[in-house]
């Protein structure tokens, strides 16, 4: 990987540190970095009006094909400019070999691009948290060293070989299987807003796929809302398999009384048919030690009652 592109489609930076670490890290691997002015830009709460964020994600159709792509942050703001991205030069200039990574609010424009060009594109990690961490005293911390493999491999061999050894809980009946399909999802939140828009993949692009769900700062309840907003559109009854991922930052209160995220799920596991499973402990969400994966390719998932892998190339 020769040169990160760098882009900040959402959120404002939250502090000055955090990228320029970031960016430090990168450049400390030999890793050119393109438009990093973009850090910088402030408008209300966003990085930059809505017309500039529009004008670097549409700018994309016309890098050289051998960039990598990564979102600066996530927040919100991508919402805004769906109409008006030129989708098509985009997912021309991805299926000649341009790559593009972020996670969080991205979701929206990586489903987006799937839906419709069918391009893939990388679920996994940001500048700001993944590559500029910074300890209390703020000083930066080292990327996570999973994370970096994982993200290396996809850039470079363009693969996914994820293991997870973890005890699974809300299998179904199939206690183990193999299967195939689109590996799929991101950010719940973003997905269940997307539900009656055409941004949105379809069921038939992604029927029996892999979705992979993780959010952040999000009750165990608002969760369970939101997965039933799936299940109630048919989305999650379409799949072959659902892969859950860090649901982190959320606080728990005295009124919940022993409610709980596993509760939660139990509320899906018991609507959803018996031959569907839902997996947890993908290394994947808001925090440091997720895997990258690509949206929209075909993978493999092989799982038992103690863990599974997951595997794609594309």
């Amino acid at each position: 990987m020769k040169s990160i592109h760098l882009i900040a489609p959402s959120g404002a930076s939250i502090d000055n540190q955090s990228p320029l670490a970031g960016i430090n890290w990168l450049k400390s691997k030999g890793i050119a970095i393109q438009n990093s002015e973009c850090v910088h830009r402030v408008h209300e709460r966003f990085a930059g009006s809505d017309s500039e964020r529009l004008k670097e994600i549409n700018h994309l159709a016309t890098l050289d094909p051998q960039n990598v792509v990564m979102v600066m942050r996530g927040g919100y703001g991508i919402h805004r400019l769906l109409a008006d991205i030129h989708w098509s030069e985009i997912a021309k200039a991805v299926n000649n070999g341009l790559q593009i990574c972020g996670h969080s609010d991205f979701t929206v424009f990586q489903l987006g691009l799937l839906a419709k060009t069918g391009a893939i594109s990388l679920s996994g990690p940001m500048l700001n948290y993944d590559f500029g961490r910074l300890d209390e005293s703020g000083a930066a911390i080292s990327p996570d060293a999973f994370m970096w493999q994982n993200f290396e491999t996809a850039i470079k061999e363009r693969k996914l070989d994820c293991s997870v050894s973890a005890p699974q809980s809300f299998l179904g009946k199939t206690v183990s299987n193999s299967l195939s399909g689109i590996l799929w999802g991101g950010n719940l939140t973003i997905l269940a807003g997307l539900v009656g828009t055409p941004y949105l993949p379809s069921a038939q692009q992604t029927n029996n796929g892999i979705l992979f769900l993780e959010d952040v700062n999000e009750h165990p309840y608002r969760v369970e809302r939101m997965l039933m907003q799936l299940f109630d559109a048919g989305v999650l009854a379409n799949q072959s398999a659902i892969l859950l991922g860090s649901f982190s930052a959320y606080r728990l209160y005295d009124n919940d009384k022993g409610y709980s995220l596993e509760r939660a799920i139990e509320v899906i596991r018991k609507r959803l048919p018996d031959s569907i499973p839902i997996l947890t402990d993908l290394p994947f969400g808001h925090q440091s030690n997720k895997a990258t994966l690509p949206v929209g390719a075909k993978a493999s998932l092989d799982y038992s009652a103690s863990g599974f892998t997951l595997k794609a190339n594309w």
